[in-house]
This record gives C-alpha cells, structure tokens and sequence, in this order.
C-alpha cells in the first residue's frame, strides 16, 4: 500500500505533516453507512439551540461572501492530503448572520443520514474554517460531502462533517456519532488526539 497509494512526508513537508500520517497520492473517500443524495434545491440548513432557529436555502447560502480556501487535511486513519483546494463560506461571516441567545461553549454539527461531531466553540469560530461546496473547481461530490461540508483543517477530518445541514449551540460537551464511539473530544493531529482517553 506505501508507494503506491501512500508515501512519507518529504523533507520539505515535513513541518506540514502531523506525526503518524502518511501523504497520500489521492483523496480517499471513508464514510460510515450510505452516502445520501441531496440536490442543491431541496437543501436546508437549519440552526437551533442557544441561537435563535433559523433556517437557510441553498440560494441564501450562496449570497454570503464566497471565498477560495487551501488546506491540508488530515484524516485519523494516518492520511494527509496536502494543499487540498475548496470554495465555501467563512465560518465566521456565516456566524454574522445569527443571534446568539447565551453563549455557547460547544456546536454540534448535524448532518443528512443522521451523522453527528462536537466542536469546541473556540475552534468553530477560527478564521480558517469554512463550509465548502466547491472541491478542485468542481462541485463538491457526494462521497466527499457534498453539496455542502464543513471544513475545520486544524482537526482531524472527522470534524470536517460531510453533507452538513445543521448546527445546534450548546452550553455543555454532548457527544457526537464518532465521540461516542471511542474517538477524542476535540481530535488534534499535531497532539494526535485520536482516541479517547476516558
């Protein structure tokens, strides 16, 4: 598998490569369960909790500020893909269009086919995060989330929720599918935060 899909972090990317990954060639594509199938028109994007509820269209998302992003990322089954290129919406310029009813400590990130992740809110809110829809040029493809993921590159990609359509404001940690299943809390590549230690 090393050579032919995978290889180790050159010299010069080294200080780009979080410790126990590989770099691979492709873009490979891991999803638990079915990938769902959602068109652009029948999209929603729905927030709730301790923020006033709302709900977004997919037109209404493309009128935000859209944005050129480049990102590595890094998956926790020990694979980096450097330099990956996507289209989206800032994290923060989207937060613009809320009203908060107290501050959250958490976000739950809720997505098509009933997939879950928890993110420390101050993580969420870094200026490098995005919700992407674009991949390479392209419309993001299903199996990599579309029409729409969240991207969060500082930690490991099962944060980057795929075919995201919520995010619930939460005062206290809850689990999401992967936490609850033995996967970190917050999941940073740089400490390896792979696993839970509870």
């Amino acid at each position: 598998m090393l050579g032919k899909f995978f290889r180790k972090p050159e010299t010069e990317n080294g200080d780009r490569t979080p410790p126990g990954q590989y770099l691979t060639n492709g873009f490979p594509v891991l999803t638990y369960g079915p990938t769902p199938d959602v068109n652009q028109a029948e999209w929603q994007f729905r927030v709730w909790g301790l923020a006033q509820e709302k709900t977004f269209s997919w037109d209404e998302f493309m009128q935000m500020p859209q944005q050129d992003f480049t990102a590595d990322f890094h998956c926790v089954t020990r694979w980096s893909k450097l330099d990956v290129q996507w289209t989206g919406v800032k994290v923060t310029d989207f937060m613009q269009q809320l009203q908060l009813e107290s501050p959250p400590t958490w976000v739950m990130a809720h997505c098509y086919g009933g997939y879950t992740t928890n993110i420390p809110m101050e993580d969420f809110l870094r200026e490098e995060n995005f919700f992407a829809h674009t991949l390479f040029g392209e419309p993001l493809p299903p199996d990599h989330g579309g029409p729409m993921r969240l991207v969060i590159p500082h930690l490991y990609a099962w944060k980057s929720a795929k075919w995201i359509n919520g995010l619930e404001f939460l005062g206290r940690e809850e689990p999401g599918f992967w936490e609850r299943n033995g996967y970190h809390h917050r999941g940073e590549p740089w400490a390896e935060e792979r696993y839970s230690v509870h």
